[in-house]
């Protein structure tokens, strides 16, 4: 299979993990294609979600559904605009399921290949793979 390059006509998901401190987001297209993800700080998040939908056609933004969702969501709809399309996923368990991901994505080198898996830990925060996991399981439900 060829990966073809992605085109700006493209529709894209943005996932969003909100955080107190920090937050998690992806870019990804219907396809499945990653295009971006980053962990940022929770001051610099709506300014990023920003930025991201100046640089993607981002057709709608999936948001976990848990504690600080609400709060998130009015922030999201008060600065950006009331039209961003937003949806709550469960998020429940995304924590555990990103962190054997990231091992995924970045194999262990070195003598942490020798650790059992569960004791692993990753050397950087995984928010942004939580975003991604947020938009898989948004676009599995709609393929169930």
């Amino acid at each position: 299979m060829t990966s073809r390059k992605f085109s700006p006509s493209d529709s894209v998901i943005l996932g969003f993990d909100p955080g107190k401190d920090k937050c998690g987001v992806a870019v990804m297209g219907l396809d499945r294609q990653l295009q971006y993800h980053e962990v940022v700080s929770s001051e610099e998040a709506i300014a990023i979600i920003g930025d991201l939908y100046k640089k993607y056609p981002i057709s709608l933004l999936v948001m976990g559904n848990q504690t600080t969702s609400k709060r998130w969501k009015q922030q999201i709809e008060e600065k950006l605009s009331p039209t961003v399309n937003i949806i709550l996923v469960d998020e429940r368990y995304s924590s555990l399921e990103a962190r054997d991901r990231y091992w995924q994505m970045y194999p262990p080198k070195g003598l942490t290949k020798l650790l059992p898996k569960g004791m692993r830990t990753p050397p950087r925060p995984i928010d942004d793979i939580v975003a991604i996991l947020l938009i898989e399981r948004y676009l599995n439900r709609l393929t169930e």
